[in-house]
């Protein structure tokens, strides 16, 4: 049996009430990242606070400098807001998504950890439950991620063209194990923490690609499964933004495959009156260390 056939499940139907059972004593934190996501933000908190003292002990948003609402709404939607910058406050902040989802395991303190993007609509329940179905119930799962299908604008099948057009033909050239992940670089995701504390995070965008490759990397592909979760909405970036993401996922998945990732520096083009000029941005490829050894040292 492939490991496709062993680890995916394609109709994943853990109830509330299975996965309170096969949990025992252990516990679970439910972490949202959330930049500027005062629109979603509420009902994502929203869609997991019923499970909050059952099967989640404790549920967090960690907000990586909002200049909106968003810690506001999501603290009156019922969860715990922590200010990036008040975790492991010797060490300033940097931008971008690894930074807060790595700041968020001091933050916390569950036996598992999952992680759901701030900017979801119509966020289903189910979504937690399936996520920890085989951390909880099949031995030697460390991660388990989502998929999904993703509309483009809400109305099509076309979401993840990084995906499609980056992280599936590296994994194949570089870790082709690797290419029976459906959503590699999906936001919706469970680890245990013995494995997410012990090691690196990647920056930025780069930190879900940097993750799958250490996991298949430290317990081979059994230490992976996936979920399906059905429908995933979400806000579509331009194709400009895009680009930034695929670089810093691009220097991700090579520095973790032994291959020097190549300068920070991203150039693109942009018309101004009619002339195509050059727009370079820096593009943060450092990554935190593992969790485990920043918190040996305190």
């Amino acid at each position: 049996m492939s490991w496709f056939e062993r680890r995916t499940w394609q109709n994943p139907a853990w109830t509330p009430e299975d996965i309170l059972a096969a949990k025992r004593d252990r516990t679970v934190s439910v972490v949202l990242p959330a930049l500027d996501e005062e629109q979603t933000v509420g009902a994502v908190v929203e869609s997991v606070r019923p499970l909050l003292g059952t099967i989640v002990d404790e549920l967090v948003v960690v907000d990586s400098g909002s200049s909106d609402a968003t810690a506001d709404v999501a603290a009156a939607a019922g969860a715990r807001v922590v200010h990036r910058e008040d975790v492991l406050p010797e060490l300033p902040p940097r931008p971008g998504k690894g930074e807060v989802l790595w700041r968020s395991l001091a933050a916390t303190n569950g036996d598992f950890v999952v992680f759901l993007d701030s900017d979801l609509v119509d966020p289903d329940p189910g979504f937690v439950p399936a996520l920890l179905g085989p951390l909880l119930v099949e031995s030697g799962v460390h991660l388990v991620k989502g998929f999904y299908r993703r509309p483009l604008r809400l109305e099509s099948t076309g979401g993840g063209r990084v995906t499609e057009l980056l992280a599936r033909p590296v994994l194949s050239a570089l870790r082709p194990a690797l290419s029976g992940l459906v959503q590699p670089l999906g936001g919706e995701y469970a680890g245990s923490r013995e494995f997410l504390e012990s090691v690196p995070f990647a920056a930025g965008y780069g930190v879900e690609i940097g993750l799958l490759l250490d996991a298949e990397a430290r317990y081979g592909m059994d230490g992976l499964a996936q979920v399906n979760l059905g429908v995933r909405k979400h806000r579509n970036r331009s194709l400009l933004q895009l680009g930034v993401m695929a670089r810093q996922i691009l220097g991700t998945a090579l520095d973790r495959c032994g291959i020097p990732p190549g300068e920070a520096d991203f150039t693109q083009f942009v018309q101004v009156a009619g002339e195509w000029l050059p727009d370079v941005t820096e593009v943060a490829l450092t990554d935190r260390p593992p969790m485990r050894d920043v918190l040996s040292r305190r």
